[in-house]
């Protein structure tokens, strides 16, 4: 089992480990990483692995079997054995662009309360799809929206229920098209404001900035029609 260190903390940029493992693709397993996997829209981190008798570049991160995850070579080299201990060196301008798009998504489905049915996350812009029949009228008015709940500087924050919390829950899920993952017995939430000011409560298992002051001014692209009643909203870090 993979120690998940981006789920406690996902400003964390470097951390030493043990690998535990080597796939017959090529993959490296260690016993806690600081890469966290594709899924959920969001890409798998990329960096670089550094041992005392080599270093090999990572493109992304993948889940593996079980609760492992495996590091993915950028290109064909020497794997470090079994056991030795490497240092993980993230590309953290890549991460953060992530962290703040995604955290972005999730106001732009405040702002747009509709049900999701896609989303991709980028390092400089995102997309979500929504079930949206018509058109905005306005989309400065919905870039105003949503560069105002980025200004309000609302803190950002996790929590935890059981899957049959969130079964008599079910308006909690936004997403149509990907469903919390099951079987863990626990399902992570992530918290948009506090108390009064809360503002948006989903699951979702994605690394986010801390606070939302954090992600920049956001602008608004193109809103384009996808099938008979959905449609593409894009944005983009300005």
């Amino acid at each position: 089992m993979t120690d998940m260190l981006f789920r406690t903390d996902p400003y964390r940029k470097s951390a030493t480990a043990k690998v535990t493992g080597l796939t017959g693709e090529g993959g490296i397993i260690l016993d806690r990483t600081v890469f966290y996997p594709r899924g959920g829209g969001q890409p798998g981190d990329s960096g670089r692995l550094v041992w005392a008798d080599g270093k090999l570049p990572i493109a992304t991160a993948v889940k593996g079997e079980g609760d492992d995850l495996v590091l993915v070579p950028a290109e064909p080299g020497v794997l470090p054995p079994i056991g030795a201990e490497v240092e993980q060196q993230l590309d953290w301008d890549r991460r953060h662009g992530h962290m703040r798009i995604h955290t972005a998504l999730h106001l732009l489905s405040v702002v747009i309360p509709l049900p999701v049915t896609g989303g991709a996350i980028g390092a400089e812009k995102g997309r979500l799809d929504f079930d949206m029949p018509d058109a905005p009228e306005d989309k400065t008015v919905l870039e105003g929206r949503l560069n105002a709940l980025v200004t309000r500087d609302l803190p950002v924050s996790e929590d935890w229920i059981t899957e049959a919390e969130l079964d008599a829950n079910p308006d909690l899920v936004k997403t149509l098209s990907v469903q919390p993952p099951r079987g863990a017995a626990r399902i992570r939430l992530v918290r948009i404001g506090a108390g009064d000011a809360q503002i948006d409560l989903q699951p979702c298992g994605g690394t986010h900035v801390a606070r939302t002051g954090e992600i920049g001014k956001l602008s608004i692209g193109k809103i384009e029609k996808k099938g008979r009643q959905n449609r593409r909203v894009t944005i983009s870090l300005a």
